[in-house]
């Protein structure tokens, strides 16, 4: 590799220097274990450098420039990660400099952003009937895998079944996360239905199941029989882990009502902008349990008297829990986290309150069913799982029009929209489909807009 000014300790003597230090040969050593399959073989195409600060900052604008971003453009994608309405309170507070450039701190030193994240943790908490509720986790995939890991080490068990209608990135990520200590087994859904096939789970399900894990909507957007799911976990002394949607909420019964040991999920659609990877924050809550709670790796804060009558201080509930304290001993590692987006989605549930959160998904399933009905009436389009509920997204099959999911996204998207994230790698069962979501910032007009050019793209 040869010197550059943008890549540190790029001098061939600084190198050599910093491997004579750690005794490796090359450069190569610290890439053994990464399989030549996953490794670019080759030089980087680097650009030459820029030298000038100006030309620099031209470069980059140019770069960026080249980005279409769902600001300009009409957009139905989710799975995940959904373009909601944020308020600009959200930004006001979560720019301020003691939360946005505060690390991990110490009560002691640090008194506001405990404070804030404790008032996040007790919203959090009455949103999902649930007593404890974390500090957040990178996103809620990561919050997935850790529930998981809680009830293997909680139970005692090693075998985790996964409803088979989850996101196939959320699976990677806990059968990554997972593979040391646990075995999965993925329980198929319906077809037809989208409902995850109570008879094939129930013949999955036995005294080495640590836990059930469903996600309640499903990421196909369907709504399964939760107290169906508890069931069927507990009969076999396994815990039942659902993923929810905060947002659904509004509407949805919270899954601690229906026998849900361990609840977890991404807080992104309370008050987070998508911005390309980031905006994602973990959260998993459970009930007041001592032998659950001791399993939880990340933080936990709480509210006590201090020795001033009538003074109360916030900080870390059972410290020793956690790889600050044990390091390696700790439960899973805790490292940097996603606590600004905690204070972030406490500013956006305290500004919504109890009406205001009833209000937003009462407004997104109402554009969801209209969006249902508009789209059923596109000739070639099918809503697949059309007589299941569903809350914010579903699966439309473009089967009959002949056409790829790929292609339609194509042309919509020299229409200026963003379509229904493509399902067909992912889900080949459900031959070339697309899953749609619907948000409050979608007006009648755009959904209108949205099956006229689908009519358009079609008939061409």
């Amino acid at each position: 590799m040869a010197t550059h000014p943008y890549i540190p300790n790029s001098v061939p003597a600084v190198r050599e220097a910093m491997l004579r230090a750690v005794g490796a040969a090359s450069t190569e050593d610290f890439f053994a274990d990464i399989p030549a399959a996953l490794r670019m073989q080759g030089a980087l195409d680097i650009p030459a450098p820029h030298l000038s600060e100006a030309r620099l900052k031209r470069h980059v604008d140019g770069l960026l420039r080249k980005n279409i971003h769902c600001a300009g453009q009409l957009s139905f994608l989710g799975g995940g990660c959904y373009q909601h309405h944020v308020p600009a309170v959200c930004d006001e507070v979560n720019g301020r400099s003691e939360f946005a450039t505060a690390y991990a701190g110490e009560p002691y030193d640090d008194h506001g952003r405990f404070q804030a994240l404790f008032e996040y943790c007790s919203m959090m908490g009455e949103l999902l009937e649930m007593d404890v509720v974390n500090v957040p986790v990178y996103d809620g995939m990561q919050a997935a895998a850790t529930t998981v890991r809680m009830a293997g080490r909680h139970t005692g068990r090693c075998r985790v079944v996964v409803a088979g209608h989850i996101n196939p990135d959320k699976l990677a990520v806990m059968r990554n996360y997972g593979r040391a200590d646990l075995d999965f087994v993925v329980a198929p859904f319906d077809q037809a239905t989208g409902l995850l096939d109570m008879g094939a789970l129930a013949g999955l399900m036995d005294q080495q199941t640590a836990a059930l894990y469903v996600d309640i909507p499903s990421f196909l957007g369907t709504i399964d029989d939760g107290a169906a799911m508890a069931a069927a976990a507990h009969a076999v002394g396994a815990l039942l882990v659902v993923g929810v949607d905060p947002v659904s909420l509004g509407v949805l019964a919270p899954p601690a009502s229906y026998g849900a040991d361990i609840v977890c999920g991404d807080i992104q659609p309370l008050g987070m902008h998508m911005n390309y990877g980031g905006g994602q924050g973990g959260f998993i809550a459970s009930h007041d349990d001592p032998a659950i709670v001791m399993q939880y790796p990340s933080r936990l804060f709480g509210i006590v008297p201090t020795s001033v009558p009538g003074e109360y201080g916030f900080g870390d509930v059972a410290y020793s829990r956690t790889s600050f304290d044990k390091r390696e001993n700790g439960n899973e590692f805790v490292g940097t986290a996603a606590a600004l987006w905690g204070i972030t989605a406490g500013v956006f549930l305290a500004l919504m309150g109890p009406q205001g959160m009833g209000d937003l998904a009462n407004g997104i399933a109402q554009r969801t069913a209209y969006a249902k009905q508009r789209m059923a009436r596109i000739p070639g389009v099918r809503v697949t799982h059309g007589a299941s509920c569903h809350f914010r997204e579903f699966v439309v099959n473009f089967d009959a029009t002949g056409l790829p999911v790929a292609a339609i996204n194509a042309a919509l998207l020299k229409q200026n929209v963003f379509g229904g994230h493509d399902l067909s790698a992912d889900f080949p069962a459900l031959g070339q489909s697309a899953l749609y979501a619907f948000t409050e910032v979608h007006t009648q007009e755009d959904i209108d807009l949205l099956c006229a050019t689908l009519e358009k793209v079609i008939g061409q």
